[in-house]
């Protein structure tokens, strides 16, 4: 397992009040010694946090070794609002995007701005301001917007020819759906990296609930596990600890030595996981 050098990246999303901020630098400086690629910062639905991540993203920036790379919705918002964001972040020394359409709005609003439709329309206008590098998303078991993983690709392919260099997947479960999903991506000539992305469960039932919405098939062994666990937390976090390390271990034998982590402002699990697959600490 050991053959290869792990590399690894976690993401985080930022605090909606005071009391999180105590917590979430705590959590991020419980990481930074395990030298992530880079450390990424959400936006909440809808841009509902925008201000909080680019705050967020410049401290990190500012006060830590670590690299963020800030997340950057289009949807719903204007040419002139994304050339400010984009541009504040250049001066100030951001300079990995991950560029992502955004949920569509539920109301449906007419007078929304439309200048950005999807990721694609925000990926060519970072590229015409900034030499941004720009990571994407990837849906191994499709969006529940696309019509078929041929879809899928078809986007794919189009961020990559816009200028995109690094895609991160929706998190999943059955390991052979990524690889099924690399393998045809490299049949199809899209060759940039396609990192996994990796969800430590803790709280079974909300993750089968934002699993379902996203198209994300949960093994029924795995939803086994954590039956008669509601209140012992302490055994959730050993059971997750156990599923994500065999979950990576077979990404690690099949060529993988690039993860990325779905860390819930948590660094605990993430930090065990990494521990385990040999990634530790200087100290």
């Amino acid at each position: 397992m050991n053959k290869k050098k792990i590399s690894v990246s976690f993401e985080f999303f930022p605090p909606k009040n005071q009391l999180s901020i105590d917590s979430l630098w705590n959590n991020i400086k419980r990481l930074e010694p395990l030298n992530p690629k880079f450390i990424s910062v959400t936006y909440g639905a809808g841009g509902s946090t925008r201000e909080n991540t680019h705050n967020l993203v410049k401290e990190i920036k500012k006060k830590t070794s670590l690299e963020p790379a800030a997340h950057l919705t289009c949807i719903g918002t204007s040419f002139d609002e994304i050339e400010r964001i984009a541009d504040d972040y250049w001066h100030t020394g951001v300079r990995h995007l991950v560029a992502l359409r955004g949920d569509k709005p539920i109301d449906n609003d007419k007078n929304k701005n439309n200048d950005f439709k999807y990721a694609t329309d925000l990926i060519k206008f970072l590229k015409k301001k900034h030499d941004f590098e720009i990571t994407v998303s990837a849906y191994p078991e499709t969006h529940p917007d696309s019509k078929s993983l041929e879809q899928e690709y078809d986007v794919l392919k189009k961020k990559i020819d816009l200028g995109a260099t690094k895609a991160i997947t929706q998190f999943f479960f059955d390991v052979n759906a990524y690889f099924d999903f690399v393998d045809g991506a490299l049949k199809r000539g899209i060759k940039i990296p396609i990192v996994p992305g990796i969800l430590p469960v803790t709280n079974c039932k909300r993750t089968i609930e934002f699993a379902k919405k996203m198209n994300c098939k949960m093994p029924e062994d795995l939803t086994e596990m954590f039956k008669g666990l509601d209140k012992d937390q302490e055994t959730r976090k050993l059971v997750a600890v156990t599923i994500v390390y065999d979950q990576c271990k077979k990404l690690i034998n099949g060529g993988v030595n690039d993860f990325h982590f779905y860390t819930l402002n948590r660094a605990d699990l993430s930090f065990a996981i990494c521990h385990i697959l040999g990634i530790r600490t200087l100290g």
